[in-house]
């Protein structure tokens, strides 16, 4: 954190053009700091706070490069290859840090450089789209190789991802939530270029509608135990409560209606006392239903704007960089989607809402600062 501001000062950091460009991300860390004020732990709290602070100055460090756009795909890239082989290392030939076993059934899961099996998933969800998408921004002219085997090293990198995603018993849905998530982008990634090649343009309002409906649905089945998806649940080979998810929403929604406005605080409900009480469950399975624990409906407005704002932006990219453009919403998708049955959304230390963060702040003025020169 001391380096990145050191970096931040070094580089004659604007920092008032990024706080009017990213208003409601500065003003939804501005308001986990205030609900510390009423948190059960208000130390633990401030703590997990700084966590979500460093990631905003490390996006911000991202921006302040000399090319913001190739130093974020430098950062996906560089994650990708090394994040997904290692995983495969610790599954095969790491045992003990690789894999855990289920609390109830002692079945097998691969966690890899995760802490569980969900969190692996969406590393290589999101490696997957991102090597697809450059895979396919190469076959178009627009993406030459730095070296040459850099295309073979890719696909083999894909390869693993796909075989990871898989899990021990190489089933498809193993990781049922990532798989749907992954799909939904994959599509918007083709209609996209369907669009584009029917010389259709998609409105950012369309866009913005679309996103909206999905997080409107995610936070619905909260307090619906998630009856529309029971279609989907069977096609994955799962049960109608979603291996048990909506019986963890029945249980924490009660808690959620104590302080539905403000929430119990930043990082307040999630400790050691509380995964005891749910029967070891860190979690929601809702990234929707973790920020109203933690920061009441107020905190689901302020998310939801911050996601709004980035697709904003994210359109506002497809007149200048079509590709970059996609990429960016389809990530965006792939998000909203996947939290309507895992967490991630409620911080910005996860690796995927992470992305969501440094896309949206390192993207912001790259044309106005061109034009300028």
């Amino acid at each position: 954190m001391c380096v990145a501001l050191w970096i931040l000062v070094r580089r004659k950091y604007d920092w008032r053009t990024t706080m009017k460009e990213n208003t409601w991300l500065i003003v939804l860390i501005v308001f986990m700091l205030v609900s510390i004020l009423w948190s059960n732990i208000p130390y633990i709290s401030f703590k997990r706070w700084i966590r979500e602070f460093q990631a905003v100055l490390m996006a911000f460090v991202v921006q302040s490069e000399p090319s913001p756009r190739e130093a974020m795909e430098s950062v996906l890239r560089r994650t990708t290859y090394i994040l997904v082989p290692f995983s495969l290392l610790l599954v095969r030939y790491f045992p003990a840090y690789g894999r855990e076993y289920g609390r109830w059934f002692g079945e097998e899961q691969w966690i890899g450089v995760a802490l569980q099996k969900n969190s692996l998933a969406r590393l290589c969800i999101m490696a997957i789209f991102f090597i697809i998408w450059s895979q396919v921004k190469r076959r178009q002219g627009k993406n030459p190789p730095v070296w040459r085997y850099q295309t073979y090293v890719e696909i083999f990198v894909l390869v693993i991802a796909f075989w990871l995603l898989g899990g021990p018993g190489r089933d498809i849905f193993y990781a049922a939530t990532a798989i749907y998530a992954l799909c939904a982008g994959l599509l918007a990634f083709i209609g996209f270029h369907l669009a584009k090649k029917s010389r259709i343009n998609m409105r950012a309002g369309v866009l913005m509608t679309i996103l909206a409906v999905i997080i409107t649905i995610g936070i619905i089945s909260i307090f619906t135990g998630a009856s529309n998806a029971g279609l989907l649940a069977s096609v994955a080979g799962r049960s109608a409560t979603l291996t048990g998810r909506t019986e963890v929403w029945a249980m924490l929604l009660p808690i959620v209606m104590q302080r539905p406005i403000v929430g119990g605080g930043f990082g307040s409900f999630w400790t050691s006392r509380t995964m005891e009480a749910t029967f070891g469950v860190n979690e929601a399975h809702n990234g929707y239903l973790d920020v109203l624990l933690g920061l009441g409906f107020i905190g689901i407005l302020l998310v939801s704007m911050f996601l709004l704002s980035s697709c904003r932006k994210a359109h506002r990219e497809l007149a200048h960089d079509f590709d970059w453009g996609v990429l960016w919403i389809c990530f965006l998708i792939i998000a909203v989607v996947h939290n309507t049955a895992e967490s991630s959304i409620h911080s910005l230390t996860y690796y995927m809402t992470a992305i969501i963060l440094f896309l949206t702040v390192s993207s912001a003025n790259v044309y106005s600062s061109k034009a300028q020169i």
